[in-house]
């Protein structure tokens, strides 16, 4: 865990809705002092940089997932546009390659933004046979790893993988290099479309910094109650 993020809460909740009245709702139901909010594609493309700025108000940190992939020059003019919304964690796919994201983690830097800026390796929702399908010759452990190492030597702050891969990284990385790490479910809840997952005490066994959560806590009857629950499973493996 690294030491200089002590005071930030580790619990990451996907707002996966696209009207702002549900998000802001969600939000009002939970804590800042409990959780980061993170705000995806659906909800960004229906409501734009005012849910940001709208959640900010209510005292929340924003990890932008908006997984910017394209060419250098627009994901960097991009992620330079999302820093200055002030938010707390952006990312980028790490298959855009080692110029396209050392030219973001450079940007951000020499325009004095504290934001972080994470590499996506390989999504949640695919396992060893969905990435040969696209065409990768490794499995998923093999791939977020070298996919891992590429974001370490671009001067990303961290990645976005599977806790199944984070002790490996953490193993290989130390540096500080955070891992977040979807796909968290607990025993009790659907899997939903996701396939590589792991319980919020396996993830933190596994060296996971932060995780994120969704429709268990957004979709539960008591949102507030489900966040704090999973927070303590999650801190009391530390």
């Amino acid at each position: 865990m690294s030491s200089n993020n002590y005071e930030i809460p580790h619990i990451i909740v996907a707002l996966d809705y696209n009207k702002e009245n549900k998000a802001l709702d969600m939000a009002k139901i939970l804590d800042p002092s409990l959780c980061i909010l993170k705000v995806g594609l659906e909800l960004y493309v229906s409501c734009g940089p005012k849910i940001v700025n709208a959640l900010h108000k209510l005292g929340y940190k924003i990890f932008l997932d908006l997984k910017f992939h394209d060419i250098k020059n627009t994901v960097i003019k991009s992620s330079l546009v999302a820093a200055d919304l002030g938010v707390w964690m952006i990312n980028v796919h790490s298959s855009g390659g080692v110029e396209m994201m050392s030219g973001v983690a450079n940007t951000i830097k020499e325009n004095n933004y504290s934001t972080l800026v994470t590499g996506v390796t390989v999504l949640t929702s695919l396992d060893n046979d969905d990435i040969k399908t696209i065409g990768y010759s490794n499995n998923t452990k093999d791939q977020v790893m070298k996919m891992a190492a590429l974001c370490y030597d671009s001067g990303l702050n961290g990645i976005v993988c599977s806790a199944h891969e984070a002790k490996n990284i953490k193993n290989e990385i130390k540096d500080n290099f955070i891992c977040v790490c979807p796909g968290i479910r607990r025993t009790e809840d659907n899997k939903d479309d996701q396939k590589r997952i792991m319980t919020p005490a396996m993830a933190a066994n596994n060296g996971a910094d932060y995780i994120v959560v969704g429709r268990p806590i957004t979709n539960s009857k008591n949102p507030l109650k489900s966040l704090i629950k999973i927070k303590k499973e999650f801190n009391n493996t530390l």
